[in-house]
């Protein structure tokens, strides 16, 4: 999408507003499986929380995904999509066993990751199979946010466990039909990988009925010029040569399963947002936009650096500013960030804002959550209409006091 279609999109849907590229969803799906191509049975399940909007999940079904789901919610969307039950596997951390035994019910795959909760489900359920997701103890990413391998993550069943998973499975007479893993995001280096890949393998020999390995996903994707990325041909090269070589030893061709949501939405999304005001003060000048951390929090959350255009004035005098939002707290998208002249108006385009933005937007203070346009084969196409103020109140219940006493101590 050039800078025309997307100020078009602004003025037709109004700002802010999310913009997705299906063409470069279809290109990284097709990348991935090729990066895997010689290996006989290979499954992309997507991750829903990336971007849960019912109109992606239907555009992944047609590139042939599965989906990783983390809530009994997001397997109602994938439902409501269009996948049948056995296309979904539910990866939650930290839920009921009432809501697995749920998810169980309507058919999804699932994925365990808690001794007790193991233990529990496979006494009631012994004839439901269910995948057990290890904690490799391995950190990736450098970041505690975004890196859930490691040792004090919450994720997970430690490999210092194994026997105990076994002692359950023993006891409960459960098949164990898939064993999982996820070290987290932004994934740089491939031998931190291919090495927790080994420690998973080595947990995959204890359990002689699997059907599937997952091996996550968190591959890094450039956020900026000259940013560095996952080399995915090169780590589908090393992967595939080590995972074939399993399976023959297995005795049993295995699928290989992933489960990407950024490396495959991310850099298809815009976000676009209008200048309110430009403002100098005696250091700084700011940038201040029709958006916040309502609406993109992973600046302020996660520390990350989405690139801003302005794409109203691409080819005008770089200076710096200081992007911020107009919610009434410090929400800084870009501190002194080099960017085209900005005059009060024109349309700022975040770049990467496909995964865990609109996602994680709410309704803080209040404001609507923008509208979703998907841009397929040529057109743009309204994925979700914009909040308006029935939204806000539409699930309050008010009490009228005038009919009411209230009691004042």
């Amino acid at each position: 999408m050039n800078n025309n279609i997307l100020l078009q999109i602004a003025e037709d849907y109004d700002s802010p507003v999310y913009v997705y590229n299906s063409e470069i969803i279809s290109k990284q799906y097709k990348r991935l499986t090729n990066a895997f191509g010689k290996v006989k049975q290979v499954k992309i399940n997507y991750a829903v929380k990336a971007l849960s909007n019912i109109s992606i999940l239907k555009l992944m079904k047609t590139l042939g995904a599965g989906l990783d789901t983390v809530s009994i919610q997001e397997v109602k969307l994938g439902l409501a999509a269009g996948f049948t039950a056995d296309k979904i596997i539910f990866t939650p951390n930290g839920v009921s066993l009432e809501e697995i035994e749920a998810v169980a019910k309507l058919g999804a795959k699932i994925n365990i990751d808690n001794l007790s909760i193991l233990e529990q489900f496979g006494t009631r359920h012994p004839k439901v199979p269910v995948c057990i997701r290890i904690n490799p103890h391995v950190m990736a990413g450098g970041n505690t946010n975004i890196s859930v391998g490691h040792i004090d993550s919450k994720f997970g069943i430690s490999i210092h466990q194994i026997p105990h998973i076994l002692r359950i499975v023993e006891n409960t007479n459960m098949t164990i039909n898939g064993i999982h893993m996820h070290t987290g995001s932004d994934i740089l280096d491939i031998d931190v990988f291919l090495y927790a890949s080994e420690i998973l393998f080595d947990t995959a020999k204890n359990f002689k009925n699997l059907d599937f390995i997952d091996f996550g996903s968190g591959f890094k994707v450039p956020y900026k010029s000259g940013d560095i990325e996952t080399n995915i041909e090169e780590f589908g090269e090393k992967l595939t040569s080590r995972f074939n070589t399993f399976c023959k030893n297995y005795g049993k061709e295995l699928t290989l399963a992933f489960e990407p949501g950024k490396f495959l939405v991310s850099e298809a999304g815009q976000f676009l947002v209008k200048v309110n005001a430009v403002k100098q003060t005696t250091s700084t000048v700011f940038a201040q936009v029709d958006s916040g951390f309502n609406h993109l929090i992973r600046p302020m959350l996660y520390g990350s650096q989405h690139e801003i255009k302005n794409i109203s004035n691409p080819n005008g005098r770089e200076r710096f500013y200081s992007v911020v939002g107009y919610i009434c707290e410090t929400d800084t998208f870009a501190n002194n960030r080099r960017i085209n002249e900005i005059n009060e108006g024109d349309i700022l385009a975040f770049k990467n804002a496909g995964a865990y933005c609109y996602s994680m937007a709410s309704n803080y203070n209040s404001r609507y959550r923008p509208a979703e346009v998907l841009w397929h084969n040529g057109e743009a196409h309204l994925i979700r209409k914009r909040e308006t103020f029935d939204d806000i109140i539409n699930n309050q219940v008010e009490i009228d006091f005038a009919k009411k006493k209230v009691k004042v101590s």
